[in-house]
């Protein structure tokens, strides 16, 4: 496809990745509240745009009462442009992205998910030749397993960022491609949700992907990854991946360590000299074309090689700013939920919900209140 899915996936995986990091509160498992931030405001602008966009559709085939449908209930969504403009996860490290995308508990509940699915996972591989622990990886970075699709109203989300014409371009094709499917019969405009960027479902499509990789595998004549069942999701997920040139049987990279590459790929180095080196080959650059981040990709790439059984990664990264190392920061993080002070998960990540908890410590104990993980604060709670 032309646009990457990379505008999408640091959004979806602001429900999933930013949103699991330690720093933020577990939502239930089905579909997360959109809270107060993605309520629609009067906009008479968008308003009139709306009309404009009416119109557009109806003239390029789309019938008046699809139209009338997906545009009942649209607003104006000032939260969506908003996450639009400040897209903080771009910032985040390597180790910090791999600590969430591969944590302990991401692991778990992927194998949980292989034994849970297994029979059709092993249909899904069979037919498409993409193997199961990849299929459940991208499953697990785009939504954590399915327990964040997102709710946000797909038709007010892209209407919101095709009006507010930063891409407006890319966004309104995006809307008048939602439009097709909800003319398909596949969803209604109801149902039809997902992350503040349009993306949808399960494994995070956006309408364009939708429409030219989704598949009905459960043959009820409707290509449904917005179903608490995962199935049209997963197929959709696999068959995107055969089309995109997936190579069966062939790894994605391997981590280089005390050896020279094989010369069957190429080499990167995602956090510099100092961090883990990678070969990489044909698949690596087939999972770019879900995402093109090459964060996201090895994310997705050594979670599916832990899922298989294999060890985590060898080369170590150095300290933080702060002195700790991952496996600090993960022994501060079980110290401060020991004493009462809940991070989440110790994923080694130190995100808002850690830095809270530092402060109430400090403060419970009458020590100067700096929120900073150290060295001596994990001392204390060793």
């Amino acid at each position: 496809m032309t646009y990457s899915r990379r505008f999408f996936a640091f959004g979806l995986a602001g429900l999933c990745l930013a949103g699991c990091q330690s720093g933020a509160a577990t939502q239930p498992a089905s579909r997360p509240a959109a809270g107060s931030a993605m309520r629609a405001t009067p906009n008479a602008a968008f308003d009139r745009w709306v009309e404009g966009a009416k119109e557009r559709a109806k003239a390029s085939g789309i019938s008046a009462s699809t139209v009338s449908r997906a545009f009942r209930n649209v607003g104006y969504l000032p939260g969506v442009v908003e996450r639009d403009r400040n897209q903080t996860e771009f910032v985040r490290s390597f180790e910090d992205y791999l600590a969430i995308a591969a944590s302990d508990d991401r692991i778990a509940k992927g194998r949980d998910m292989l034994r849970r699915h297994a029979g059709l996972l092993s249909q899904l591989e069979a037919k498409y030749g993409v193997e199961e622990e990849v299929i459940v990886a991208v499953w697990g970075l785009e939504s954590r397993y399915g327990e964040r699709r997102g709710d946000v109203p797909v038709i007010s989300a892209l209407s919101t960022l095709a009006y507010d014409g930063r891409r407006g371009r890319f966004f309104e094709g995006q809307l008048m491609t939602a439009l097709k499917i909800l003319e398909r019969g596949d969803i209604t405009p109801e149902r039809m949700t997902g992350s503040w960027a349009g993306a949808m479902g399960h494994t995070q499509f956006i309408p364009t992907s939708y429409l030219a990789y989704a598949v009905d595998f459960r043959g009820d004549g409707r290509r449904d990854i917005w179903s608490d069942d995962p199935t049209d999701a997963l197929a959709s997920t696999a068959a995107y991946l055969n089309r995109s040139g997936w190579r069966s049987g062939q790894r994605w990279g391997d981590e280089i360590t005390g050896r020279a590459p094989s010369g069957r790929g190429r080499v990167v180095t995602p956090a510099g000299a100092n961090g883990p080196v990678f070969e990489v080959y044909h698949n690596y650059s087939v999972l770019g074309r879900y995402n093109n981040a090459q964060k996201y990709i090895i994310g997705v790439g050594h979670l599916s090689d832990r899922l298989r059984g294999r060890p985590p990664l060898r080369s170590a990264f150095g300290p933080d700013e702060n002195g700790l190392t991952l496996d600090d920061r993960k022994a501060l993080q079980r110290g401060l939920t020991r004493a009462g002070f809940d991070v989440g998960e110790a994923d080694g990540v130190i995100g808002t919900k850690t830095l809270e908890a530092i402060e109430a410590f400090q403060r419970a104990r009458g020590l100067p209140v700096t929120g900073t993980p150290s060295r001596s604060l994990l001392n204390l709670l060793r």
